[in-house]
């Protein structure tokens, strides 16, 4: 998994202080990134170009602190090709950016009908960054924010002291999330101590080790140290993806089928992997008995019949061809005992007489080859031809009419 970190985006002090219209839109030369092989623990972290990025299964985009807003409303019945337009008219009156510029995405759980989470953070700042990293050849899966509201009221709020910036640890900043809400303040001031939880309620701290000092002094006790990289592989293995309505990834063509193979490979599919394999393996070893036991089964086959030419004619010495040996044999004991085969001449006057038509004379002519008997029968009318062909077919001989001439021969089977 590569963990991207998007940088807070410039507020208007910053665009003020430094001058420049277009510093809001500007984004890094170098992304922050974290490689991790379990989605749990640090590889690699660093800086680097979007182009120069490490490869990775997926890549997760994680939003700063500050720049997602949650709101807990109603969340209104609408098609899903509407509700991104009912999600900005139920709450018009607590933005305070037009609706165009801000991005809205449902918390998971959250439903039409029911009151849930909307996470709400800049739509361009987001679309600028989507398009930079998708355009160095980089998709990014899932859009999650740096914190979220708990999912059921009782279960432990998270709390996180950081620095906005390199350098800045005179006032630190804290994330607070519970299950009323996120809550990104300064240290200075009340306002963070005042909306802490009620005593005894269980509370989770961390800190980075540049906010730990002013952290420990806030809190009067120590805190746990979690790195920025540590803290975006938390983030990461949340369930929230901010990728929908116009946002949300689409995949078609080369696309999908490149996202397709990276999700295949993936850790998550590796046993689905190692199961196409061993039944690869499994059915190519079934195959090969297969063929074995055919193979076996059609030798034994050939050695029945040998046998059995061997034992009904003894003469035969070499056997090459089982049955064209067994009826060339047949046929020479049948021609030695002087009786008629199925393609002899007796056999076939005998048929064409049983199917003589009615009020037809005596053949005048005829000629025999090995099995095919031809017939003079001029002036034979269509329905005694006819007649004939169908007693012949019953008794398993066929006739041919050509020319005043009958030709019978044993039928096909």
């Amino acid at each position: 998994m590569l963990v991207i970190q998007l940088p807070p985006r410039p507020r208007l002090q910053a665009r003020q202080v430094g001058g420049d219209a277009a510093a809001p839109w500007r984004l890094p030369q170098e992304w922050s990134f974290v490689l991790s092989d379990d989605g749990r623990t640090v590889v690699q972290a660093g800086q680097s170009a979007a182009a120069l990025l490490p490869r990775a299964d997926s890549l997760v985009l994680v939003l700063a602190e500050a720049d997602v807003g949650w709101h807990r409303l109603p969340i209104p019945r609408a098609p899903a090709a509407r509700l991104r337009a009912a999600l900005a008219g139920v709450m018009e009156e607590a933005l305070l950016d037009d609706d165009d510029a801000l991005h809205f995405a449902l918390a998971p759980g959250a439903a039409p009908g029911r009151e849930g989470w909307i996470a709400v953070t800049h739509r361009p700042w987001l679309a600028a960054a989507l398009a930079a990293l998708e355009g160095a050849g980089r998709t990014v899966e899932r859009v999650v924010p740096a914190s979220m509201p708990s999912g059921q009221p009782g279960d432990a709020a998270r709390g996180h002291f950081f620095t906005a910036e390199a350098g800045d640890d005179a006032v630190p900043w804290l994330t607070l999330a519970h299950a009323e809400g996120v809550a990104c303040l300064r240290l200075a001031g009340g306002l963070a101590r005042a909306l802490l939880p009620a005593a005894g309620e269980a509370v989770r701290w961390t800190t980075t080790p540049a906010a730990a000092a002013a952290a420990e002094s806030w809190l009067g006790a120590p805190v746990p140290l979690l790195s920025d990289a540590e803290r975006a592989l938390e983030a990461a293995q949340g369930a929230a993806n901010l990728r929908q309505f116009d946002l949300a990834a689409r995949h078609r063509g080369s696309r999908a089928l490149r996202a397709g193979t990276q999700r295949f490979f993936s850790r998550e599919w590796r046993s689905v992997r190692l199961g196409l394999v061993a039944l690869a393996v499994l059915h190519l070893l079934g195959l090969n008995a297969y063929a074995w036991q055919q193979r076996e089964a059609l030798v034994a086959k050939r050695q029945a019949m040998a046998e059995l030419l061997r034992s009904t004619h003894p003469g035969v010495r070499a056997v090459l061809d089982a049955p064209v040996q067994m009826q060339r044999e047949t046929e020479r004991l049948r021609a030695a005992a002087g009786r008629a085969g199925d393609n002899d001449l007796e056999v076939l006057l005998a048929a064409a007489a049983a199917a003589w038509p009615d009020g037809q004379g005596p053949v005048q002519t005829l000629r025999f080859e090995s099995g095919l008997l031809t017939l003079a029968v001029p002036g034979w009318a269509e329905a005694q031809q006819q007649q004939f062909r169908e007693r012949l077919r019953g008794a398993g001989f066929a006739a041919e009419f050509e020319e005043g001439r009958l030709t019978v021969t044993r039928a096909a089977t």
